[in-house]
């Protein structure tokens, strides 16, 4: 027979099993290979350049008018409060039909919106108005853009997508606000307007030479009544309804702080900010380069106590140098939203990923206005320092409030 005749020396070496070689992990270059994937994240840069500069040149145009630590404050984070009425009311749109044509049209609004925040003279209330109409419409940019982005990368590479998405913010905002520390000494605000205006329309132009139309993944038209029925089941599930009040809360708190850098100390607000900016950049190359998915989540409830801790010493006036190092270090904290934003990832149905990074992206935007408006109204009665302090320590209590809910949440 066969297996009589065979040479056993042989044997082994034929059936031996072996370890398959592991996968190499692809990195950010890999990712820009993309064309597609490239032009999503250009155009990304570009906006987000974009606002930092002109919510800079607001605030600071606020603050030179009115001299009011609320105002100030709103004014740079205010557009985040309209958010909420597009993920409310039109979010469905970012898994309808045409998302690259949406995006455009989005994006030419954006692109309006700033232009008009560039006429000067613009009595402030206007401004204001731009600044919740722009609020609005980004939201919905947002979920187009996070939907049409989990159809060009893989589900494998996702995480590392966002993780550049979020380092490259972090970047920008450390050059929109240097930048725009500099600009300022030799422009008017709405000098930088205008610049920031440019900015949006390249990334416009980016989109529409790089982005193609994908599948439709909704089987209903998108409108009103869609974004209600899913935005009912979203909150009803009781993981993702946690991971979603991890992922605003403890983040508009700090933001919060942050807006009150200026009215805290004018001199040094454009080096805080942009050390708050480096720190968040560091952080999201770390964990979401270097960490594996399983060291990210259980890292998350760090980072979010890191987020706001070191924000505890501004009660205490401390040295430029020092508040200088402490919101650095703190802001490396924002990580937190990457292994909060994979968890909730797993959790979504993929017919309705872009509506739920929409509302995701939305709700914490909209916290981020909340917190800035919460730091601001508490500055008017207390020194800004002390009101830094205030908002760190609730930002504290409800990340460990909320990790008690979420471990049942999870089993759930």
């Amino acid at each position: 027979m066969p297996s009589d005749t065979s040479e056993p020396s042989q044997a082994p070496e034929a059936t031996e099993p072996t370890e398959p070689a592991p996968l190499p992990t692809p990195g950010y270059r890999a990712l820009l290979r993309n064309r597609e994937f490239a032009g999503l994240y250009a155009s990304f840069t570009m906006t987000a350049g974009a606002s930092t500069l002109s919510g800079f040149a607001l605030g600071t145009l606020v603050d030179h008018r009115t001299h009011s630590p609320f105002l100030t404050a709103v004014s740079m984070y205010g557009a985040t409060f309209a958010t909420v009425f597009g993920a409310l009311t039109l979010m469905s749109v970012a898994d309808g039909s045409r998302p690259r044509r949406t995006l455009l049209a989005l994006q030419g609004v954006s692109l309006a919106g700033v232009a008009a925040q560039a006429i000067p003279g613009l009595p402030l209330p206007a401004r204001f108005g731009l600044l919740l109409m722009l609020g609005f419409f980004q939201s919905l940019g947002t979920g187009t853009r996070m939907g049409l982005l989990a159809e060009v990368v893989p589900a494998s590479t996702y995480a590392l997508a966002r993780s550049l998405m979020n380092i490259t913010s972090g970047g920008m905002s450390i050059l929109g606000y240097a930048m725009g520390a500099v600009l300022l000494r030799y422009l008017s605000p709405h000098g930088v307007f205008g610049i920031a205006a440019a900015l949006t329309g390249l990334g416009l132009v980016v989109v529409a030479a790089t982005a193609r139309e994908h599948s439709i993944r909704l089987t209903r038209r998108p409108g009103l009544r869609q974004t209600w029925a899913t935005n009912v089941a979203l909150f009803s599930h009781p993981g993702q309804r946690v991971l979603l009040l991890n992922l605003w809360v403890p983040n508009g708190l700090i933001v919060g702080c942050e807006a009150l850098l200026i009215s805290y100390s004018p001199d040094h607000a454009g080096v805080l900010l942009a050390a708050g900016s480096a720190g968040m950049l560091i952080g999201d190359l770390t964990v979401g380069r270097l960490l594996t998915a399983d060291q990210r989540r259980r890292c998350a409830f760090a980072l979010r106590l890191l987020l706001a801790a070191p924000y505890l010493l501004f009660g205490l006036h401390p040295p430029a140098p020092v508040a200088t190092a402490a919101v650095f270090v703190a802001d490396a904290g924002f990580a937190a939203t990457l292994p909060l934003q994979e968890q909730l990832m797993r959790l979504t149905p993929d017919p309705v990923r872009g509506q739920v990074q929409g509302v995701e992206s939305a709700g914490r935007m909209t916290w981020q206005g909340i917190g800035a408006a919460i730091a601001g109204s508490v500055a008017q009665y207390l020194t800004p320092g002390v009101a830094v302090t205030a908002l760190a320590a609730v930002s504290v209590a409800v990340t460990v409030l909320s990790r008690q809910a979420q471990d049942p949440a999870r089993r759930r």
